[in-house]
């Protein structure tokens, strides 16, 4: 879609097609429509990013909270969102080995009851041994600079989502 198109979805249609940029967050997409018209994909991130980086702390949580567990049940009973079911299998979570499985597993849980949200990191920007280093690596991280760490994942991913969408070099005049 080119940004131009973009600028001229109605609200509910903006929100429809943007509403999972950031994982199960609508409100993301509904808040950034009034920031219309864009004149650059930056300008667009931007948006997005300006509209997390405002949230309360408990907010930021919020989004993480909306991420599913890496190869977790989601993926298993077949809930994941379109655009995270192709995220994990792309880095092959969705074939890991019984071994594989149960790590993911215990970590995914050991996160959560150390951070009180799930781990988020952006699968299309590494592989599946990263992702099991990154896992270990960031429990060593104190509660506000992991959710820092999480909410930078989350805009990784959004970013990634948007370009999906939309022309990368899609320009408009303002």
């Amino acid at each position: 879609m080119e940004l131009s198109r973009v600028n001229q979805l109605s609200y509910e249609d903006f929100v429809s097609t943007f509403g999972n940029v950031v994982e199960k967050c609508p409100i993301v997409a509904a808040a950034v429509w009034a920031r219309r018209p864009f004149g650059s994909m930056d300008a667009l991130e931007d948006a997005i990013s300006d509209f997390i980086d405002a949230l309360p702390e408990s907010g930021r949580e919020g989004i993480l909270r909306c991420h599913p567990d890496l190869a977790g049940r989601d993926l298993r009973v077949g809930t994941l969102t379109q655009e995270s079911l192709k995220e994990q299998a792309n880095v092959g979570l969705d074939a890991l080995t019984s071994e594989e499985a149960s790590s993911m597993a215990r970590l995914n849980e050991d996160y959560k009851a150390h951070f009180g949200f799930p781990f988020v990191i952006c699968a299309r920007m590494n592989d599946k041994p990263n992702i099991f280093r990154q896992m270990r690596a960031r429990m060593a991280n104190g509660r506000a600079a992991e959710r820092e760490r999480g909410i930078e994942e989350v805009k990784k991913i959004c970013r990634l989502r948007l370009r999906d969408l939309v022309h990368a070099d899609a320009r408009v005049t303002l």
